[in-house]
């Protein structure tokens, strides 16, 4: 590019389709007060002898904190500790407030849950540029398996690992047909495996699927009017649904209200019959993610979350408070 020409925000948006992980830097002052902050500039320099390094912008309050610094350490932080992160990157706080944290060499604050730790000596500093450069020599490190905190075009994401035996998928028989990795086919079956393993407690209760669905959509708020609920229940046939409620209503699960016109709450019974239900579908929701750690459990959330604000832009409107 022509210097120009140079656009800085184009050049940060261009730097930013480089995915990183991210990482809180930590230190002591000379009063032995706590210092933090989030940084995505971490990288390995030499594994002989093991040394890292990462930056710091020239207008950051802490830089003189840390260019006097003997130690700090570099903590990689795991998918769910986004709030950690956005926590350090934050001024005018105190960042250390509630937190637990162990001390490491030099008395500098050592934080819990990380995906990775590594405790450093200074060994050079180096300006460049707006930012000056930090390289430190590795005297302590630990990890754990965990997926890590990403950061992507400005925003964190969430790593899986992936499974190698499952790059590409079979060949269907016949030409056209749906792959394995069609998303409709992987989201379908995993509907119908899921919820088949709560048909015998719907059949207990004497509900139907289409039931069951409407009953967990009128717990989500006291009261919901016929148009509250046709946005709870995108997708579906307004007679399927209707003729549902109509049920719950007659066999008592729930009751009628005027408010702008019909609307509808859970009795009792159907409260109770929501808590039983929705606490067994909790439990097996429980089950099924102990198959995942606790990033890809996150990760997999997170998508289908994005999922399905993409295909339902309202979809999460029944949830705000009126």
């Amino acid at each position: 590019m022509n210097a120009a020409v140079f656009d800085a925000q184009e050049f940060r948006k261009a730097l930013g389709a480089f995915a990183t992980g991210v990482t809180i830097i930590t230190t002591s002052g000379a009063d032995g007060a706590p210092v933090g902050l989030t940084a995505n500039s971490f990288n390995s320099v030499s594994l002989d002898p093991p040394m890292v390094l990462w930056s710091l912008a020239n207008s950051a309050a802490s830089l003189g904190t840390f260019r006097r610094a003997e130690y700090w350490a570099v903590h990689v932080l795991a998918s769910d500790q986004e709030e950690l992160s956005a926590r350090f990157a934050r001024r005018g706080i105190d960042k250390f407030a509630g937190l637990e944290y162990d001390a490491g060499r030099g008395g500098i604050p050592l934080l819990r849950g990380c995906m990775a730790r590594f405790v450093c000596r200074t060994a050079s500093q180096y300006e460049g540029g707006d930012h000056l450069i930090f390289v430190g020599e590795v005297l302590d490190f630990d990890r754990s398996e965990a997926a890590p905190l990403v950061f992507h075009a400005g925003r964190y994401a969430h790593a899986t690992h992936r499974d190698s035996q499952a790059t590409r998928p079979r060949e269907a028989a016949l030409a056209g047909s749906f792959s394995e990795d069609f998303l409709g086919y992987l989201l379908g079956r995993s509907h119908f495996a899921f919820f088949g393993q709560l048909r015998d407690s719907l059949e207990r209760e004497g509900l139907n699927d289409m039931e069951f669905y409407v009953l967990s959509t009128l717990s989500l708020q006291p009261i919901l009017s016929d148009e509250e609920l046709a946005r709870g229940l995108p997708g579906i046939a307004e007679e399927r649904w209707q003729q549902a409620l109509d049920s719950l209503v007659m066999r008592g699960f729930a009751h009628t209200r005027q408010r702008d016109g019909v609307a509808y709450e859970l009795s009792e019974r159907g409260r109770r019959c929501a808590l039983r239900l929705i606490s067994q579908a909790k439990a097996l929701e429980s089950k099924v993610l102990e198959r995942f750690d606790a990033g890809e459990a996150a990760a997999l959330k997170s998508l289908l979350g994005r999922l399905l604000g993409a295909i339902d832009e309202g979809a999460d409107a029944i949830w705000k408070p009126r």
